[in-house]
């Protein structure tokens, strides 16, 4: 978790900046809704105003973006292009809790499972960049991106019939920090973190199934790093005899109802180790949910869906199989 860290503030602190905006906004054709309809709930502190910035950081070639300081969550529809498969897919960048890595694992992923005819609903949840990691923090540091989640997942089902989706095929798809809020929102669904608002937090916020992509925070060792770490520690215990680098994070209680999984990882990512990983699919394993893993030598970590010529990359079609073998989507 550590190496994360040291990228971000590498890239916060010296930058190598190309580009800067306030406030992020969709291309346009596409329908952005504010999460809440009044003030969130337990808000953090910020340093200053939501940024949108371009990094000459290069990616397969190609730059990308990301957002800072968001206090005003959104949900951004982008509806399937040709048949409709009544699919939908709630999609959460990643970026430590910190940012939101806001094209490469987020638009780019709208591209693509719009193409397929699944509705993909980009979340831009909260992140913050005050103090010490991990700021905004995954749950139970801080509710927020959990809370935000929760409310997506509601507000897509209140919204079904409009947007022709199917409620009983809504899933979610995260990257490193949102593969572990994929992971939080497939485990904390019963219960609202937050009072209810309105008739969308009455509804399931269960995901349908899920798709964590080399995630982070799930393992013991992660879990233990985070609550030593973080600006309002919490306490940490591990189970005595507890297997430190592949038993799972108390705060993410897997059970036989947690929705059917998909989990990708590199065996060299140094920024979200493979145990984190490892430690979640053994964990739904041995609850019974059905779960499929595909783990790899190379390919290190935040490649999103660029192609190189890593097999890795290639990952958008083992999650379109997958898909057809739950019944999400028919084959094509």
């Amino acid at each position: 978790m550590k190496f994360s860290i040291l990228t971000l503030c590498s890239l916060i602190a010296f930058g190598g900046l190309n580009a800067q905006v306030p406030v992020w906004q969709p291309s346009a054709g596409h329908k952005q809704l504010p999460l809440w309809p009044g003030a969130a709930p337990d808000p953090q502190p910020v340093k200053g105003p939501e940024t949108v910035k371009v990094a000459k950081e290069l990616v397969a070639g190609k730059p990308w973006s990301w957002v800072s300081n968001v206090t005003r969550p959104t949900i951004t529809v982008y509806s399937p292009k040709g048949k409709n498969t009544g699919a939908a897919v709630v999609v959460f960048p990643g970026g430590g809790y910190q940012i939101l890595a806001i094209d490469i694992e987020g638009t780019e992923v709208c591209d693509w499972l719009t193409q397929k005819g699944i509705t993909c609903v980009l979340l831009k949840y909260r992140v913050t960049d005050v103090g010490d990691y991990p700021k905004s923090g995954p749950y139970p540091e801080s509710p927020m991106a959990l809370e935000d989640a929760q409310r997506a997942l509601g507000l897509v089902r209140v919204h079904a019939a409009e947007w022709h989706i199917d409620p009983h095929k809504i899933g979610v798809l995260g990257f490193s920090a949102g593969g572990h809020l994929v992971a939080a929102i497939s485990t904390h669904y019963e219960k609202r973190l937050y009072k209810a608002v309105d008739a969308a937090d009455h509804l399931s916020c269960r995901p349908d199934f899920a798709v964590p992509i080399y995630p982070g925070h799930l393992s013991l060792s992660a879990a233990e790093w985070d609550s030593k770490a973080g600006k309002s520690s919490y306490v940490f215990h591990a189970p005595a005899g507890a297997d430190m680098h592949l038993g799972l994070n108390p705060e993410v209680p897997v059970t036989r109802n947690t929705p059917p999984t998909f989990l990708l990882q590199n065996e060299d990512d140094h920024v979200d180790n493979v145990e984190d990983a490892l430690a979640y699919y053994i964990a739904l394993k041995n609850a019974g949910v059905s779960v499929e893993m595909h783990l790899y030598a190379q390919g290190g970590h935040a490649f999103g869906l660029r192609r190189t010529k890593l097999a890795v990359t290639a990952w958008p079609r083992l999650v379109e199989t997958w898909m057809v073998s739950l019944g999400m989507i028919a084959d094509r």
